[in-house]
């Protein structure tokens, strides 16, 4: 269901800076990569389900990623991204939300354009561009969503009652989520969801009415569970995002 970008040599120039992948510091040195867009924004089709999200999410400045993927739980996570060329590229670089997975020329991160301008210096992003591929260095960072919460988003592919998808925005903090249960009342009971896929968490038959909600958690916090009571209404439609509450940190 996920989209993931393969590039070829008709949109990247393979034009390396630095050698294979090592460390400095808390920095991880790698390779970079832009991916076509004509607004320059991200994705709706995406590997993590974020849908629209993905296209607009921290100013569109968001990343593919191959490695950092995990199988999608890296989906949602920020990134610092700097490029390693002094005369074109600024020292802050440039913050990411993960939202897709892509592969490229031995690559961790496919950019949006947008993002992947942001490296530049002031009036140099032409010039940066003509690369197609750049040396990194990237490190972990926690993600800021002002006036925020997490929020569960019933996705499109939900049927009402016979089976419920959702997917996880607004994800703060530098966390992962490892797991998602619903609350059973009738069993007195939690139920672990799937991971459909990305950031997608579904359920044949969830149960009725309101709906509460656990997620495991890991980040700078460790691994905790954190509950969501009534996060999602018993009348929940597809397509609607419902504020849990929490925010993660």
């Amino acid at each position: 269901m996920g989209f993931a970008f393969k590039y070829g040599c008709s949109l990247l120039c393979f034009i390396s800076l630095l050698p294979a992948i090592s460390y400095s510091q808390d920095y991880t040195y790698s390779r970079a990569a832009y991916y076509g867009s004509p607004d320059c924004l991200g994705t709706p089709t995406g590997a993590c389900g974020f849908g629209e999200y993905g296209r607009t999410v921290n100013d569109a400045n968001v990343a593919g990623v191959s490695r950092l993927y995990k199988n999608g739980t890296g989906c949602g996570g920020c990134y610092q991204v700097r490029c390693k060329a002094p005369n074109l590229c600024s020292d802050e670089g440039v913050n990411v939300v993960v939202t897709d997975y892509g592969e490229g020329d031995k690559t961790d991160f496919i950019l949006s354009p947008r993002a992947y301008a942001r490296m530049a210096r002031p009036n140099m992003a032409s010039e940066l561009f003509a690369y197609g591929v750049v040396d990194i260095e990237f490190r972990r960072t926690p993600c800021h969503y002002h006036g925020y919460n997490l929020m569960f988003k019933v996705h499109e592919h939900s049927k009402f009652p016979d089976y419920l998808a959702i997917t996880l925005l607004y994800q703060a903090g530098q966390n992962e989520i490892l797991a998602v249960e619903l609350w059973q009342e009738d069993c007195k009971e939690w139920r672990g969801m799937r991971r459909a896929y990305g950031a997608v968490w579904d359920m044949p038959n969830p149960p009725k009415g309101a709906i509460s909600l656990k997620i495991h958690v890991s980040g700078s916090a460790g691994v905790t569970w954190v509950q969501a009571a009534n996060a999602i209404p018993s009348d929940w439609k597809a397509g609607i995002a419902y504020d849990s509450a929490i925010q993660l940190s």
